[in-house]
């Protein structure tokens, strides 16, 4: 990487860094400019590379490119660093809460006082749901996937609320920013509770977010629910640590479908349905199928060995991250609230549970999962504490997304500001046949 020679003819500013591009079928040259965020690596703009070369890149699954420029979250998965506008995940889950990194999210600062109170309240006023949507989930089966209902739900509330579809008005893109944040746990809690066949539960304005997610999910008309502050408090930490994280699948879906000018309802459903796959928010659900697999304490050592075989294609969920070479932030945040969720249920002698306690001890002594950095994730810990907390399988990418919208919203806004903001359009490298001549059906 240098600064290229051929600065001065080119008429590009002296003080570019560039790296150069040879094309030895023609022996010509061409000169890319690198560019420098605050942090991480830095990137070689190749907007043009095409227009001047004739060439595209080829990158499968996207890995070794940066689709956009962000301001929102930085991470460095080779330190294990995860930050919202500069502030540490460890930080934010340890002193704030889910209202304060929403506001975060949102509007690039923390909230002072006013701005939290305000904030706060438009919430919560905002988190009751079209009454004629009641009509509309009892159109799914009972036995329906929670996920396929809330992303049913989801898309259709741009039917229910016109006001908020017009991405051109500052005022609509808010409304639609809070309506999402606010309505979100409703529709979530109104999902978990058609699976069941119970009544649905109206939000109540006296709770916090976190709170009143859990009574609209736990509690029944025939008798009082108390929601348990401990595990109020640790529902709010999953949803901090589930906030944001940069560019990954669902986020990038939201911002693709958003570049063409869907309404911010339909974005986020579009996210949801990329979340549903089991390499992405679905793993915590993998999670537990697995500690089902293995079934009891004992069996631990024979399925560590079968992860350890390089011959056999078994692998345990829940350890190591495609970005995060190291352990995880969110995990180490997670891990003590999911031992203070145990501990406060006073759940003891329950197999699926005690087998995801000594797996993990097991795996964090073990030398090779410690060398291969193999570390317990988030998912593996979400996974146990939503396990203990009541909540189904079912349910756990459900949770996921609730907890997402608010930085899928973040990132689809910032992109509608993007003055340079174009429809997303991948290209691809072509295998298929070349041009035939149409051959008539009876010659076939």
């Amino acid at each position: 990487m240098s600064k290229s020679p051929a600065e001065a003819k080119s008429g590009k500013p002296a003080n570019g860094e560039y790296v150069t591009l040879i094309d030895h079928s023609t022996e010509k040259q061409y000169d890319l400019l690198v560019r420098s965020g605050t942090e991480g690596p830095k990137v070689i703009d190749i907007q043009s590379l095409y227009k001047d070369t004739g060439y595209f890149t080829y990158d499968p699954g996207y890995t070794s490119t940066g689709s956009c420029e962000s301001t929102i979250t930085f991470i460095d998965g080779e330190i294990g660093i995860l930050r919202h506008r500069g502030y540490s995940i460890e930080e934010l889950a340890e002193h704030s809460d889910y209202m304060d990194v929403c506001y975060l999210l949102l509007y690039g600062e923390l909230p002072n006082a006013s701005q939290k109170s305000d904030f706060v309240h438009e919430i919560t006023y905002h988190s009751m749901v079209h009454e004629q949507l009641l009509y509309f989930y009892r159109g799914f089966r009972r036995d329906a996937h929670p996920m396929a209902i809330m992303a049913g739900v989801v898309g259709a509330l741009s039917a229910f609320y016109h006001e908020s579809t017009d991405i051109n008005d500052p005022e609509q893109r808010r409304m639609a920013t809070h309506q999402l944040v606010a309505k979100m746990p409703t529709i979530a809690a109104m999902a978990y509770k058609y699976s069941l066949g119970q009544p649905f539960v109206y939000p109540r304005n006296d709770l916090s977010y976190a709170a009143n997610f859990l009574h609209m999910a736990f509690s029944v008309p025939a008798e009082e629910y108390n929601v348990n502050p401990v595990l109020a408090r640790a529902m709010d930490r999953i949803f901090i640590l589930h906030a944001d994280h940069e560019q990954n699948a669902s986020t990038s879906t939201v911002r693709i479908a958003g570049s063409s000018g869907a309404n911010p309802f339909a974005c986020i459903a579009a996210g949801i349905a990329s979340l549903w796959g089991p390499a992405h928010g679905g793993a915590n659900e993998a999670v537990l199928t697995m500690l089902r697999e293995i079934g009891s304490k004992d069996r631990i050592p024979e399925f560590i060995k079968r992860a350890k075989d390089k011959n056999d294609p078994y692998r345990l969920m829940g350890f190591g991250h495609r970005v995060y070479k190291n352990y995880d932030p969110r995990a180490a945040v997670l891990r003590e609230s999911t031992h203070e969720v145990l501990a406060e249920l006073g759940i003891k002698n329950e197999p699926l549970l005690d087998t995801a306690i000594e797996l993990e001890r097991i795996a964090l002594q073990d030398d090779y999962f410690v060398e291969k950095k193999l570390f317990p994730n988030v998912d593996f810990y979400s996974g146990i504490t939503l396990q203990a907390m009541g909540f189904p399988t079912s349910m756990f990418t459900v949770l996921f997304a609730l907890a997402r919208t608010v930085g899928w919203i973040a990132q689809w806004k910032e992109m509608i500001k993007e003055p340079n903001q174009r429809i997303g359009r991948p290209r691809q490298l072509y295998s298929g046949s070349q041009e035939r001549t149409f051959v008539p059906l009876d010659k076939r």
